[in-house]
């Protein structure tokens, strides 16, 4: 985010849709009055650059958890937000993430199929039987990244910085608890926490996840530097057709 105007960094923008990248901590839309989120800081983006036209439109298609970086995509018109939505609903996006994960998962690459439930109490979600309440199908894809292309990176140099991993330098970063795995995830659904639930069920737990990561501190002051992130995003222009694809480099450090 910029230091300056505390504007999100801006991918691509047109008269129809912005692509943006969500940083770690903001909420894409926040239900609480005066809270800072992804809709309130773009709104104040697009006025500023466009005052005379009174309150901007703006959309939100698809969300990510509060804790995830990653990129999305708002719809400025009530014709984008149509075309999206049905695009989401029909066809999909194409989202993929990067995840740091504890352990190293069975298989290199392979698909996981889970029903999963959400407790809305507590803000969690769960793997349940196919006939429990409120059970839906959750799908995902993921292959292991090799070294020499991951997306997370830890600190080089001094030894004493072996295992400490975070989102940005100067904050605190979370503990890796012994071996670490970076997975590339194609998400085909998109449930409720769904890649924590489904990655830590599988007994890989993400880095830095004090919802599902039993290893983590809920109350430590790195709650919110998860190691995932949504890297990727492919989908087809509202107006146009073409095809989008927009990503993020390495490393995140």
């Amino acid at each position: 985010m910029n230091s300056r105007t505390q504007f999100p960094e801006i991918l691509y923008e047109d008269a129809h849709i912005l692509v943006c990248v969500k940083p770690h901590g903001t909420a894409t839309q926040s239900r609480q009055a005066g809270k800072s989120d992804m809709v309130k800081l773009l709104k104040n983006y697009i006025y500023q650059n466009a005052p005379d036209k009174g309150e901007p439109y703006l959309a939100v298609i698809h969300r990510l958890d509060q804790p995830v970086k990653g990129i999305l995509v708002f719809a400025k018109t009530p014709f984008a937000a149509r075309e999206l939505n049905r695009q989401l609903t029909h066809q999909g996006f194409g989202k993929y993430y990067r995840a740091l994960v504890e352990g190293r998962p069975p298989k290199d690459a392979d698909t996981l199929e889970d029903y999963m439930a959400k407790d809305n109490r507590t803000n969690l979600s769960y793997i349940c039987a196919h006939d429990t309440a409120g059970a839906r199908l959750a799908r995902l894809c993921y292959r292991v990244v090799p070294e020499d292309r991951r997306y997370f990176r830890e600190p080089s140099g001094d030894p004493a910085n072996r295992g400490i991993l975070g989102p940005q330098s100067g904050t605190p970063r979370p503990l890796l608890h012994g071996d670490h795995t970076e997975l590339e995830i194609r998400l085909d659904t998109g449930r409720h926490h769904q890649i924590r639930v489904q990655l830590s069920h599988m007994g890989c737990p993400i880095a830095g996840d004090t919802k599902y990561n039993p290893n983590c501190n809920p109350h430590g002051s790195f709650w919110q530097n998860i190691c995932l992130c949504a890297c990727r995003l492919e989908f087809r222009h509202p107006q146009t057709r073409e095809l989008l694809q927009f990503r993020l480099e390495n490393a995140v450090i």
